[in-house]
């Protein structure tokens, strides 16, 4: 097994433990240690780091395991790694960030599904790198989201779609909406900070700069803690933050999205200080008015909640909006919720190891058909057009997520044992034949596939 040290600057960080694949002695080792730096590995005797997630801010994000949860839970390790060169203000602010995750975490990951869950937090004091000196660590350990950000689905396909955006905003509108009504302003919403779920569901990560309002003084300046280019004049100015804040932010982002650009800069006219979007997308004109209220430079201009901004969609019969409502958790009381239209729920987008695997699984599945097909029809016109009828179907049934996960290895090892253990289906093969034909037919797929993407990433980047 591989940790991961966690100290800023070691030089090293990976660690190999053989002896770590042995469950039984996952679960009693008393501690590892780094074998560059000598960094404890094992995290207060529990969270094991196996891989670094990125670097950014004030903090570095760690996928980790619970050694102490039956199936070894995944979990998300965030230390707290500020630059060299602050002073002692700006280190107990950014120390104040990194605690204030926590606490707004504690009490409001435990109430919603889309937001994720608080683990622990505590300080780890550890010997530094020079003899006599102690370094102090902070760590927080909070629920892992398997799926992609935002940010990495624009640059991974490009500009969204209207019906896509629309979905992007209704869910995180109904997030911030629940976010809003426990008197908090998130502060620091951009694409990289909503994650989309494997399965569809939309989160909203990192609440690291978020303000507390509920008992602040009306008017009480907020600290500088924002995304350049997300930022309405407010904040940048370090002026009250309001619900209206974040609507202008995640206006911003739906932009980004509509658009395709991922730099806020190319939509955003200094000399005239306005937005230049509209130009670059087809849309419907509700929908334009109401991402152009959302970004009007006046705060009390911009729609003044998350709901209204969701009753301006679902006034507009052009525009559907599914039915829903933020995922609580069980025991949380849910406030109720006005009747929208009902939408077609859309999934994510299919990873890179989706696709490859699916082209894999698509190719030798192929060849086993047109193997069986060969055997009984002995035409090789009618075996050709049947199994691209048969493949056809098999590769919608991916597309529409009806095959996918393990279905990828049973279906085909199902159909390759009936092939091969049924002798009307292989007449005139050798065993031979029969295994190097299915495995062929896969990797060419496999490699027809990874060619196509590769002149489509390529043709993206120049056009």
């Amino acid at each position: 097994m591989e940790i991961y040290c966690t100290r800023p600057r070691c030089h090293r960080p990976q660690n190999l433990f053989p002896d770590l694949d042995d469950q039984a002695i996952l679960r009693t080792v008393q501690q590892k240690y780094c074998t560059a730096c000598g960094m404890p590995l094992i995290l207060v005797g529990r969270y094991l780091p196996t891989k670094l997630l990125g670097r950014g801010g004030f903090g570095a994000a760690f996928l980790a395991r619970d050694r102490y949860t039956p199936g070894m839970r995944q979990c998300v390790v965030k230390q707290f790694q500020p630059s060299g060169n602050l002073s002692s203000t700006q280190l107990q602010l950014a120390q104040d960030l990194f605690e204030r995750e926590a606490v707004v975490l504690e009490e409001i990951g435990h109430q919603s599904e889309q937001i994720p869950e608080l683990y622990a937090f505590f300080q780890l004091p550890v010997p530094g790198m020079q003899a006599g000196v102690e370094e102090q660590f902070f760590y927080l350990v909070q629920e892992y989201i398997k799926g992609q950000n935002l940010e990495e689905e624009l640059v991974q396909k490009g500009q969204f779609s209207e019906p896509e955006v629309l979905e992007v905003l209704q869910e995180t509108l109904i997030i911030l909406k629940f976010v809003h009504s426990k008197g908090i302003i998130h502060r620091d919403i951009k694409p990289s900070n909503i994650m989309r779920r494997y399965d569809g569901k939309i989160f909203l990560l990192d609440f690291g700069a978020v303000k507390q309002v509920a008992n602040t003084t009306p008017g009480k300046a907020s600290t500088g803690i924002y995304s350049l280019g997300f930022a309405p004049p407010e904040q940048m100015s370090g002026g009250q933050v309001f619900p209206s804040t974040d609507l202008y932010a995640l206006g911003v982002t739906i932009v980004m999205l509509l658009t395709g650009k991922q730099e806020v800069t190319q939509l955003f006219d200094v000399y005239n200080n306005q937005w230049i979007w509209r130009s670059q997308v087809t849309i419907s004109p509700r929908l334009a008015e109401i991402l152009d209220k959302m970004l009007l430079s006046a705060a009390n201009q911009r729609f003044q909640s998350a709901q209204d901004v969701l009753d301006a969609l679902a006034s507009t019969p052009s525009i559907p909006i599914p039915t829903t409502q933020i995922n609580l958790l069980p025991g949380t009381p849910s406030p109720p919720q006005p009747q929208k239209p009902s939408l077609t729920y859309t999934k994510g987008p299919f990873s890179l190891v989706e696709i490859l695997s699916g082209a894999a699984f698509s190719g030798f599945e192929g060849g086993v058909i047109a193997l069986a097909l060969f055997s009984i029809l002995k035409s090789s016109s009618i075996t050709l057009a049947t199994s691209a009828v048969i493949l056809t179907i098999i590769i919608f049934a991916q597309t529409r997520r009806w095959i996918e996960k393990w279905d990828l290895l049973i279906i085909p090892a199902i159909s390759f044992a009936v092939v091969f253990f049924i002798p009307l289906l292989h007449r005139d093969l050798t065993s031979t034949q029969i295994v190097i034909i299915p495995i062929a037919a896969g990797l060419v797929a496999l490699a027809i596939t990874a060619l196509f993407r590769l002149i489509y990433k390529l043709l993206s980047i120049l056009l």
